[in-house]
């Protein structure tokens, strides 16, 4: 298991990694990144310079963060709320594993994640 060490190295405070593989549009793997469980799929997405504008800062007021994840990943995902399924509703591309990425925090059930970018 990788582990990433927060707050000044205090041995309680080990948290595991989170391995994340961003598709491009058409399927192709693009970057594999590691993130700490907790982080934000959103923040975790922009540091890794994927095409996600994140319009609204994460705040769930608009649909720029749309990201397709794996149908193997989907299920451990807890079910997005009504306010993403209405945003999700304003998204080009939406498919039925299609998610806000703002929405998604990475989580040790979670575990490694896919997603794919819509074109």
């Amino acid at each position: 298991m990788r582990t990433h060490r927060c707050d000044g190295g205090d041995a309680g405070a080990l948290r595991r990694l989170i391995r994340l593989r961003f598709l491009k549009a058409d399927g192709t793997l693009d970057r594999e990144v590691d993130a700490p469980a907790g982080s934000i799929l959103l923040h975790v997405a922009q540091n890794a310079d994927q095409p996600l504008e994140g319009t609204c800062g994460g705040q769930m007021s608009c649909s720029t963060c749309h990201v397709i994840v794996a149908s193997d990943d989907f299920a451990r995902l807890p079910r997005p709320s009504d306010e993403e399924d209405y945003l999700l509703d304003f998204a080009a591309d939406v498919t039925p594993t299609s998610r806000l990425a703002c929405q998604i925090v990475l989580t040790e059930e979670v575990g490694a994640l896919t997603v794919r970018m819509p074109e």
